[in-house]
């Protein structure tokens, strides 16, 4: 498992967040049998190169030098589907953007945070069963194959403070 901060400090070793993504990857793919391409280690290391969701046209773009043709738009796009297939990364759905998964071995619930000040957002750690939900669709018939969640709001560093300081002022008042 991967670990990374919800909302990564200025101390983060974002190099190595990368790297811890492309080889849990890597190990994954052969532990599957899948295959990680060039083009699709290199569409994954675009999304987790910032901790901003990142669209489909940006990561096309970034593919393409300067004056030179790049890959077709279908060709990201079946990067895209193969790293949400894999699970690899999610899709946030509000911004038609995308992030990196911090738990790639297992399908899971999916909570992100996404920070409407500062454009970063985040997978929050840890499962947090959502049985209320759960049982509910149980209960009239449905059957739930993925879930995602998406919050708004805003981080601690836009709200001028750390977590920890967040934190602090909460118990205090």
């Amino acid at each position: 498992m991967l670990s990374v901060a919800a909302f990564p400090d200025h101390r983060h070793d974002h190099v190595a967040c990368v790297d811890g993504a492309l080889d849990a990857a890597d190990r994954l793919c052969r532990d599957r049998g899948a295959r990680l391409t060039q083009l699709r280690r290199e569409v994954l290391a675009m999304v987790w190169n910032s901790h901003r969701p990142v669209g489909a046209y940006e990561i096309l773009a970034r593919l393409t030098p300067e004056g030179e043709r790049g890959p077709a738009p279908p060709t990201v796009y079946r990067a895209l589907d193969f790293l949400l297939r894999e699970g690899f990364i999610h899709r946030i759905e509000t911004r038609n953007a995308f992030i990196g998964c911090v738990r790639p071995e297992a399908p899971h619930v999916v909570e992100i945070l996404v920070c409407i000040a500062c454009g970063r957002a985040a997978e929050l750690p840890g499962e947090r069963p959502l049985r209320a939900i759960r049982q509910t669709a149980a209960h009239v018939g449905f059957s739930i194959e993925s879930q995602t969640i998406e919050l708004a709001g805003r981080c601690a560093e836009c709200q001028g403070g750390s977590v920890r300081d967040q934190g602090r002022s909460r118990a205090a008042g």
